[in-house]
């Protein structure tokens, strides 16, 4: 009999026209079950590419499960191919439909065919279902001892399948002996490799407390089993030989003979063609000869050109990786490899990961010889078209300078660069100037000559304008604008968004009027009040600490403010010795990549509170009460900003408002006791007198730094306009929060707090559904959250009782700080000030009686 024809009513698989597609291909599969007629395997094989294709754009087609087995006893390896990849899918969340399988699966694993013994074996090891656990010992056993090199390399991998599932299982039908047996014995390398593999992890997952298992792997580090794999190694294949050095980096030779005996063994692995077998070989010849000082130091020379080789051969991804083992080798012995700096040149085409990381070799292996030729290729690159690189170039020139190396020659190139017409460049260079004069205090008079024609104006990079500020404030005296400059910056505080800038210009200004009084006193007393009436907690905190210093004693503020400085010998670096250790003993591994220890980046509570990936489930999503929250679904990419970010990539300041929760304190200024003959000697010179005058005038401090005197009663407040009103049954849906929250202009709408949470609160707040309960009381309504203790991230909604305008608010509440951050954004601009006292009043009143 002819098998029927294919139904023709979707023309394309991917594209079923319902669920009668599927109910189509049952019935198909139905009248094939069993069929030997001519053509009925290329009739099976179109309908299972169909069943294939519609499962994996995710329709469900459990139902023809049946059809699928009894169409599997075939001799077509093809067809039991795409079988099994079919039951392996299905069984993982079916295990009734799994029961189904078990015998065909048996049958075929004792075929003639060794490909599906294999296969078999494979996919009854991968259904992963704890009630089949009992049928998967025999079949393995079987493997194990097959006369195919196929099918024992499969049941290897089985093995740890199985103990992933019952351990006990696995070890109670000492499938882990037969392991070893084979490890041993097995003539096909890969079947080795494998049981190395699984005896490996086994053996960790059995955990280090049992004498058994450390009694194991003593065995398998022991001499006669390295010896072993190093004379068989030139056999495995690349990924087997990594394996195998991975276990070698382990062993601890009895003494240097052995050491040499090891490295003679895998001095060809060296110029291997695979960049993983280099890098795995250069492990084991480091670790072996750390004891050996001389002999470490001829390892590092040896094992240069094929590294070196690599970088330059390869695509820019292994570039990357390579040149990251190399930049950790480099740091730890820079003067190896100080002849061959010119390897680390940029080339045209490189990628810009790739260039940053040769940018910081060459740093590393500058030294007194090669000086010139470096920074003079670096020089070159500060005109590059490519501003990150650029401003990599000019801080490595800095950093170099900073290792006194040709210092002279540096300071002018550096000033250079202060004289060039591109912001970034005169940005970067004022940081590196400043810090050159931290360490070199006799170029200030050079530098200060050039950075005296840079107008503030033209400099809007924070940390650039920060250091032009330090060295206004540091070296007052010899810059004659300095006092007029920081008068002008002074003036526009309300239009510096940086807390950065702003600290550095409180205590420049206070270091000029200690040197240059009489010019300086006006600026000194708006800045004060400037930054008492600040928001920014840091800056307020500093402005009040030095104005109640200055009313305690003058020349003890001086002292703080202004004490002599000595030069900077070196500057802290950014890793520890003992961080760098423990990334070398990770050598070969994604450690180096990072440039971090990996429980840095695999232990959860290093990678921050909102780290959820797999625990998306700690997000909730609602309208109504925390209650009734449901878990999150996960988001779009462009979206994860949204959910689940802490780090804001602006920072904008709220204007002076009567709602601050930083607002300058009110003093008792009877209480001030500041002799009147020390301000005014003062005010005239900038002499210093010690200890303490008998109490005089108590506004003679406001007066001195011309916050004036209460002459006349201060006028009576305006009246507050009405509180805003919400809408206690506001409604919105996630997907609409997420579009107004993208399209919101941030720069009109973005809003950052610092609140203060009282402690009832911070104790109430166990569990994000406690604040989710208390802000719905306030008609303020909780789209999701998440995070754990210290640190919980909430997202709330709100509208107005009248109109149809809506506030958007992320809130991250830090128990351990008793402070709330929140940003808001909202359709009406003008409510926005409003609606933050309604929500700072209801955050303030949570867990309070």
């Amino acid at each position: 009999m002819a098998p029927p024809a294919i139904s023709a009513r979707s023309s394309s698989p991917s594209q079923p026209s319902g669920k009668g597609e599927v109910a189509d291909v049952k019935s198909q599969l139905r009248l094939l079950a069993g069929s030997r007629a001519p053509g009925a395997d290329d009739s099976k094989r179109e309908l299972f590419k169909k069943v294939i294709s519609y499962m994996t754009i995710g329709i469900d087609v459990s139902s023809v499960f049946g059809e699928m087995v009894m169409c599997s006893a075939t001799s077509d390896i093809v067809l039991k191919k795409m079988c099994y990849l079919y039951v392996g899918n299905y069984a993982k969340v079916n295990p009734d439909l799994a029961l189904l399988t078990i015998n065909f699966l048996q049958r075929d694993c004792k075929d003639a065919d060794p490909m599906i013994r294999g296969l078999a074996l494979r996919s009854l090891c991968s259904l992963r279902v704890t009630n089949l656990v009992e049928y998967l010992v025999g079949p393995l056993g079987a493997g194990l001892k097959d006369n195919s090199s196929y099918v024992r390399m499969v049941a290897a991998m089985g093995v740890l399948k199985l103990y992933r599932i019952s351990a006990s299982t696995c070890v109670d039908a000492e499938f882990p002996a037969m392991l070893k047996h084979l490890l041993l014995s097995d003539p096909d390398t890969q079947v080795v490799a494998n049981c190395l593999s699984a005896l490996q992890e086994i053996w960790s997952l059995e955990g280090s407390g049992s004498e058994e298992v450390s009694r194991e792997r003593e065995i398998l580090l022991s001499k006669s089993v390295i010896y072993y794999l190093l004379n068989r190694i030139r056999e495995f294949s690349e990924w087997a030989q990594c394996l195998v050095l991975e276990l070698v980096a382990k062993y601890v030779p009895s003494d240097s003979n052995e050491i040499f005996d090891v490295m003679n063994l895998l001095e060809d692995r060296l110029q291997h063609a695979n960049g993983a077998v280099v890098l795995a070989t250069i492990k084991v010849f480091l670790h072996l000869t750390l004891s050996m000082t001389d002999v470490h130091q001829q390892v590092y020379e040896r094992i240069k050109a094929p590294l070196l080789t690599l970088v330059s051969s390869g695509s820019p991804e292994q570039s990357y990786a390579v040149l990251s083992h190399l930049h950790l080798l480099v740091m730890r012995a820079p003067f190896i490899f100080a002849s061959d700096y010119k390897h680390f040149y940029c080339q045209y085409n490189e990628p810009s990961y790739v260039k940053k990381l040769k940018l910081e070799m060459l740093t590393a292996v500058a030294n007194e010889s090669n000086t010139y030729e470096i920074v003079t290729e670096l020089c070159e690159y500060a005109a590059n078209v490519d501003i990150p690189i650029a401003r990599e170039s000019i801080r490595a020139v800095g950093k170099i300078a900073l290792q006194q190396y040709d210092v002279n020659a540096i300071v002018d190139r550096l000033l250079q660069f202060l004289e060039m017409e591109k912001d970034y460049v005169t940005a970067e260079a004022l940081v590196l100037v400043k810090d050159l004069l931290r360490k070199y205090p006799q170029w200030s008079q050079d530098c200060i000559a050039v950075v005296g024609n840079i107008s503030s104006n033209n400099v809007q990079e924070p940390k650039a304008k920060a250091a032009l500020i330090w060295m206004l404030g540091e070296y007052s005296q010899d810059m004659q604008d300095a006092p007029y400059i920081l008068e002008g910056l002074v003036e526009n505080w309300e239009d510096e968004h940086s807390a950065e800038v702003r600290l550095h210009l409180l205590t420049a200004v206070m270091k000029c009027f200690f040197k240059r009084p009489p010019e300086t006193q006006r600026s000194l007393g708006a800045a004060l009040a400037a930054g008492l009436a600040d928001f920014h907690q840091d800056v307020h905190d500093r402005a009040l600490f030095y104005y109640r210093l200055l009313q305690y004693d003058i020349s003890v503020a001086e002292r703080v403010v202004n004490p002599p400085k000595q030069a900077v010998s070196v500057f802290a670096d950014t890793q520890s010795s003992e961080v760098k250790d423990r990334i070398f003993d990770e050598f070969n591994s994604l450690s180096v990549v990072y440039q971090k220890p990996s429980y840095m980046f695999t232990h959860k509570e290093h990678r921050g509170p909102f780290e959820f990936s797999d625990e998306i489930g700690h997000v909730s999503i609602g309208t109504e009460s925390a209650d009734t929250a449901v878990p999150a679904n996960r988001v779009e990419a462009n979206d994860k900003d949204l959910l689940l970010t802490t780090s804001e990539k602006e920072e904008s300041k709220v204007p002076n408002n009567s709602s601050s929760a930083y607002s300058a304190p009110s003093y008792d200024l009877t209480s001030v006791s500041v002799p009147t003959s020390q301000l005014s000697d003062l005010v005239i010179s900038n002499s210093t007198v010690p200890g303490h005058a008998p109490q005089s005038s108590s506004f003679a401090i406001d007066d001195l730094l011309g916050l004036g005197l209460p002459a006349a009663p201060a006028p009576a407040p305006a009246p507050s306009p009405p509180p805003l009103k919400l809408n206690p049954k506001a409604v919105l849906d996630p997907t609409t929060f997420q579009q107004k929250w993208r399209q919101l202009p941030v720069s009109l709408s973005q809003v950052y707090l610092d609140y203060s949470v009282n402690a009832q609160g911070v104790a109430a707040l166990t569990t994000p559904q406690s604040l989710l309960k208390h802000m719905q009381g306030h008609s303020i309504h909780c789209i999701a959250s998440g995070g754990k203790s210290p640190t919980f991230k909430f997202f709330f909604f709100a509208q107005k009782a009248e109109g149809s305008s809506t506030f958007l608010v992320e809130c991250i509440v830090n128990t351990s700080s008793v402070k709330a951050q929140i940003k808001i954004k909202a359709d009406d601009q003008s409510a926005t000030e409003p609606f933050s006292s309604v929500f700072q009043s209801a955050l303030s009143k949570f867990g309070m009686p």
